[in-house]
């Protein structure tokens, strides 16, 4: 049975971190080649993740109280946590399911006299022209925060070199994961400055602790070989649960205790060396192998099943999503045929803040309802890549379009 998704990090980079969790490289000269690598001008901050990063840069920011900050709609909760944390509104933007951008006419829509900056997200291995975005802020005084954490591909793309800051995600799902840990590239160098001073004070990551989660997710990764897979949803289901609900208990970041605590620490010198070794030896050839299978599938779906994004003009496919109209049945179908396909999302749809409910984000909202994750990436054998093609093609039969109002948006084009 093929799992969900393939840790995207080898064997002999998990006994890398354990060997390094035991001889403790020299925390900061690591970090700073980290960071190096993303700015060899020395804009970039190694933190324990993005969460971590974009809490220091807000707190360093220091808008006015009450100030809103548009959103793509569709995103981790945590980010807008962290947004309201600092006394600041986040205000959805509508996303296109054609390209996953935030809609233009949206974010005009979204703004006021109050709006103070942009957050946009690049979703689900897409990536999509900063440049019109970057225009508008300018012109209105914004700041622009770049979220690539989905879209990571290596040094061909290190964000948009005029955003504010453009953040990066090693997390434990990600492509090049290291398990923890995000960069950001910061432009304003005082703002880099001041965060540099805060989190030098942080609490650094117990090595013991990084160690602990290496061995959690090296047990996880065994088990999501087909060999075993299989194996797992039966031990699940002897245990009165299912591999959803184990699979998003482990993957989930940060859970229990006081969320601010826990993401106010440094990365351990383990986990920076993991970091700076994903990057070091970075190949793009597993990329490049989940983009042409993903692209495949898409192809031949063209037409008959909407894929997000299918418009955008970049798409790495981090993760294959498809909209169908009984996502339950299609999962289940595809269950039967030994593909552990998901409805389990980490993303939700930002609510519009009080009193604006014309913000709603009906666009992401019909999207998420709609959403199946598929387990399309480099491991996947071709045979059963067209395997899956056959199963979405039955299982959805008519032809249908991905325009808006084929998702049962009246009036959005």
């Amino acid at each position: 049975m093929y799992a969900r998704k393939r840790l995207d990090i080898g064997w002999s980079d998990l006994a890398s971190g354990l060997w390094n969790s035991g001889l403790s490289p020299d925390r900061d000269q690591t970090a700073a080649a980290v960071e190096r690598w993303f700015s060899p001008e020395g804009q970039a901050l190694c933190t324990l993740s993005i969460r971590s990063g974009f809490d220091l840069y807000l707190e360093q920011l220091a808008l006015p109280r009450g100030s809103e900050v548009l959103v793509s709609a569709l995103t981790i909760p945590d980010m807008w946590r962290v947004i309201e944390h600092h006394g600041l509104v986040p205000v959805p933007v509508d996303v296109d399911t054609r390209t996953l951008a935030p809609r233009f006419e949206a974010l005009e829509r979204a703004a006021t006299s109050r709006t103070r900056a942009l957050l946009v997200a690049h979703l689900f291995g897409t990536r999509f022209d900063l440049a019109p975005y970057v225009a508008l802020a300018r012109e209105r005084g914004w700041k622009v925060l770049e979220d690539c954490a989905q879209a990571f591909t290596g040094p061909e793309y290190l964000g948009h070199p005029q955003a504010d800051v453009c953040m990066f995600s090693f997390g434990p799902i990600k492509t090049s994961a290291a398990l923890a840990g995000g960069v950001l590239v910061v432009r304003d160098r005082d703002v880099l400055r001041a965060m540099r001073a805060v989190h030098a004070h942080w609490p650094v990551q117990k090595t013991g602790a990084y160690a602990k989660r290496i061995l959690k997710y090296a047990g996880l990764k065994a088990v999501t070989s087909p060999v075993l897979y299989r194996g797992f949803v039966k031990w699940c289901e002897l245990k009165g649960t299912t591999q959803d609900q184990v699979i998003q208990s482990t993957v989930r970041g940060f859970s229990g205790g006081d969320f601010w605590s826990k993401i106010r620490h440094q990365p351990s010198a383990a986990l920076c060396a993991v970091i700076l070794r994903r990057l070091a030896e970075y190949d793009g050839r597993r990329v490049e192998r989940r983009t042409r299978l993903a692209s495949q599938l898409a192809a031949r779906l063209r037409g008959r099943v909407d894929v997000p994004g299918s418009e955008s003009p970049f798409h790495s496919y981090w993760v294959f999503t498809v909209l169908v109209d009984d996502p339950d049945q299609v999962v289940l179908r595809l269950r039967e045929r030994d593909f552990d396909a998901t409805r389990i999302a980490t993303m939700s749809v930002l609510a519009a803040p009080p009193g604006r409910p014309e913000l709603e984000a009906r666009e992401a909202a019909a999207l998420l309802a709609r959403l199946v994750y598929l387990p399309v990436y480099p491991e996947l054998p071709e045979r059963s890549l067209e395997e899956i093609g056959d199963v979405l093609l039955a299982a959805c039969g008519r032809a249908r379009g991905i325009a808006g109002h084929d998702l049962g948006l009246p009036g959005v084009a």
